[in-house]
């Protein structure tokens, strides 16, 4: 079934190109229009170019159209693909290097020295609100597949300000349960599990392998393999000697972002200072500085085939499909094909015990043409419940009053919640130093 999707910050090349691969290998969607829009005429014209070129090679029949204009790109969607972000990694760096200044460290800080910084979530989130009301005015009966962060946040702001949108965040940290497959040999297909929490923070309470339970399978390996595997792997690995640490405590193992720096380095007390991190194996400073080494590095990497007609697309991104779930939604609701995917919507029917009704939570959910259907889980236990309610929910509550109430002062309160603040006069501190880099922000608070 052709359906028109709009992918609001294309110029995300990399993802993009993914999801049109996707759209490419997916047969029941041919003949789909895919807008992709972006404010960066050159990467929005070269991710086009390119993406054009891929479908051509796969011999796929894709409509693409381009245009600047959000407006223009939503009129009529009927899935809407959110990657966009606003501030850009120059400002969320800057700002890093004014809290490192006062103390603040990655590891464990996950609105500060983290990738869901406050100052960068303000600037999110005044793009989702216009987004939610373009769509709402444009195309209401669309879907918004949020996969820009901040998830959590996001997500639950726009179901308390506009329960109307079918609004859905995807995240792939999901897809961690695999990572912890391959580590034990184990077959990906065999695999049943259930993954609960909230955004960059979900565990594995359920975990089978052909049918059996394959928690035993896990600490025979942790006894017996785990040792060898943490003398290979990178440092930061998300079934590294910090993951198997939390998996002894808990009894429950981290999955995807969790415990790693791409969900902020949870909890702080493997990374007091760089002896204890050198001892757990972990350096999420090294983790972003790579991180963002290789994002300049595929950005270059997909201009220099997009300047070079004579290269095959196809060669450099091979045709199998990616681990997102974008496309995998958009056909089982276009299509009426009854999928189970990962996703996020807020708690309404308590999906996760223990968790607001109005939190967004990462749960199942039952796709198809009657919509997005989430499954309860059986929650987390209590330990674990009551960490992601002090370390997640409560800095994000914190977080959007202060937004919705525009109150510097709730700012303020956020910021001492962080497990490097140790004065009010350093939150105070850091609040001002923020709002001096971002003249909006400090008008917006008061």
């Amino acid at each position: 079934m052709a359906v028109t999707i709009a992918v609001i910050g294309a110029g995300s090349a990399v993802f993009s190109l993914n999801l049109v691969r996707d759209l490419c290998l997916t047969p029941t969607l041919a003949g789909s229009t895919i807008r992709l829009m972006d404010i960066d005429e050159a990467r929005l014209d070269a991710i086009t170019r390119l993406c054009a070129r891929y479908a051509a090679e796969i011999g796929t029949t894709l409509r693409l159209e381009k245009t600047t204009n959000r407006r223009e790109a939503l009129a009529g969607a009927d899935f809407v693909i959110n990657t966009a972000l606003a501030a850009g990694h120059h400002r969320l760096r800057e700002g890093w290097d004014a809290a490192r200044r006062l103390g603040y460290r990655i590891g464990g800080s996950l609105h500060i020295m983290h990738d869901e910084a406050f100052w960068i979530n303000f600037y999110q989130l005044r793009l989702f609100e216009s987004l939610a009301e373009d769509m709402l005015a444009l195309c209401p009966d669309a879907y918004l597949l949020l996969v820009a962060n901040p998830v959590l946040a996001g997500i639950t702001h726009l179901g308390r300000r506009y329960p109307a949108l079918k609004a859905v965040g995807l995240c792939h940290g999901y897809a961690g349960v695999y990572h912890l497959t391959d580590a034990l040999g184990l077959d990906r297909a065999a695999i049943s599990y259930q993954i609960p929490g909230v955004n960059h923070f979900v565990w594995l309470t359920h975990f089978y392998h052909h049918g059996q339970n394959a928690f035993p399978l896990l600490d025979r390996w942790i006894e017996a393999e785990s040792d060898r595997y943490f003398a290979q792997c990178d440092p930061s690995d998300p079934v590294g000697p910090a993951a198997v640490d939390l998996y002894r405590r808990f009894g429950v193992f981290p999955i995807g972002d969790t415990a790693t720096p791409g969900g902020g380095s949870w909890p702080a007390w493997y990374h007091t200072g760089p002896e204890t991190e050198a001892a757990w194996k972990e350096d999420p400073e090294g983790w972003w500085r790579v991180y963002f080494e290789d994002v300049a590095g595929r950005v270059e990497e997909i201009r220099r085939i997009a300047a070079d007609d004579t290269q095959r697309v196809s060669d450099h991104f091979p045709p199998h499909k990616s681990d997102e779930v974008m496309i995998r939604m958009v056909e089982a609701i276009a299509c009426d094909i009854p999928t189970v995917l990962i996703g996020n919507v807020p708690n309404r029917r308590g999906y996760v015990p223990g968790v607001p009704a109005d939190i967004a939570v990462e749960i199942p959910l039952l796709c198809s043409a009657r919509g997005i259907e989430g499954i309860e889980t059986g929650g987390l236990p209590p330990v674990i419940t009551a960490w992601m309610l002090r370390d997640r929910i409560a800095p994000v509550t914190l977080e959007l009053d202060a937004y919705t109430a525009r109150q510097r002062d709730a700012l303020i309160q956020l910021a001492l919640t962080d497990p490097y603040t140790r004065s009010v006069e350093q939150a105070q501190t850091l609040v001002s130093d923020i709002l001096a880099l971002h003249p909006d922000m400090a008008a917006h608070y008061r």
